[in-house]
């Protein structure tokens, strides 16, 4: 979610809201609204790549009179190179240019945080619950909520941390302790922390970028970012705002990463007192993925994350990182 998110405190989502949607089925399978038209990229955790032995060299260069190898003639010959199975190999990243003759000409159909292609929740019949926080960067925007993080690694609580390329520049030593934490993911959270959009569309007073061309850069920007210092490149992408269209969504996707939106505002954009911030998360159902902030040190997220998963820990509720089940 923006910043700017703070103003509007009619973002969250209310649990009524989230019950109704959540008995009536309207997401199925990984409760994703994926997209069912146009090119993707595989995405995920591949093991390693299989490999197929290359033939054997011509001729055997050491051999008995007779005509067959000895021992040592074998054990001497080089080992053939492996040869890369080209299935098991990893998609080609389009280019900004391959991207914008793709999509460019495509209208969008849809705007906001819940459009085709975006993960609103866990898959269908999981149990646990996940727990995600945003870093938006920029003015006003670059704090680091150590209060939250602390307690989540004393609770040992995964969760899913979102970081926008401006964020991470402001926060160098945070980054390498969160990115060296197993208890934590990393996730895109755009360069420069716009709303998604092939047409210009805004959210929260946050212009959207404006066509093909710029979803390209706010998303491989920070993506590269994170792939340089991670090594390797972020499985998810939360865009600024979480708000998107329907054709930048298959960008997204082409580009080999999952959207990932929300179930449960947690926070309401960092704008809710510690009391609602209880409220909200301890109410959120299995399967849910609640949304927070890590950039707001002295907020109503880390008290009222505090108050609510002792209890939801009590009962049984299990926390998982997004890629531990998507």
């Amino acid at each position: 979610m923006c910043e700017m998110a703070r103003m509007e405190a009619g973002v969250s989502v209310s649990r009524r809201t989230l019950l109704m949607a959540v008995a009536g089925g309207a997401l199925a399978g990984c409760r994703t609204r994926a997209a069912d038209t146009g090119p993707a990229s595989a995405v995920g955790g591949a093991s390693a790549d299989s490999v197929t032995p290359s033939a054997a060299p011509p001729g055997t260069p050491f051999a008995t009179p007779s005509g067959g190898p000895t021992e040592a003639a074998a054990a001497s010959t080089p080992a053939p190179e492996p040869t890369p199975d080209p299935a098991k190999q990893p998609p080609h990243e389009p280019t900004r240019a391959e991207v914008v003759e793709r999509y460019g000409a495509l209208a969008p159909s849809e705007w906001g945080p819940e459009v085709d292609g975006v993960i609103t929740a866990l898959p269908e019949g999981e149990g646990a619950m996940a727990l995600t926080f945003d870093a938006c960067g920029g003015p006003g925007g670059n704090g680091y909520d150590a209060d939250l993080i602390d307690f989540l690694r004393a609770q040992d609580v995964p969760a899913t941390l979102f970081l926008n390329a401006r964020w991470i520049d402001a926060n160098p030593e945070e980054f390498e302790r969160l990115a060296a934490d197993p208890l934590f993911e990393i996730g895109n959270h755009g360069t420069a922390h716009r709303p998604l959009s092939v047409s210009g569309r805004s959210a929260y007073g946050i212009s959207g970028t404006r066509d093909v061309g710029e979803v390209y850069d706010e998303v491989v920007g920070n993506a590269h970012k994170l792939a340089g210092l991670l090594g390797h490149p972020p499985r998810f992408f939360r865009s600024g705002t979480a708000h998107y269209d329907d054709v930048a969504t298959r960008v997204v996707a082409d580009l080999g990463q999952l959207v990932a939106g929300f179930t449960v505002n947690g926070d309401g954009g960092a704008t809710l007192p510690a009391a609602e911030v209880r409220r909200e998360v301890a109410s959120a159902p299995p399967g849910a993925i609640v949304i927070g902030h890590l950039n707001h040190p002295g907020g109503g997220t880390a008290p009222g994350v505090a108050a609510a998963v002792p209890g939801l820990l009590a009962a049984g509720r299990r926390f998982v990182r997004l890629s531990d089940v998507l």
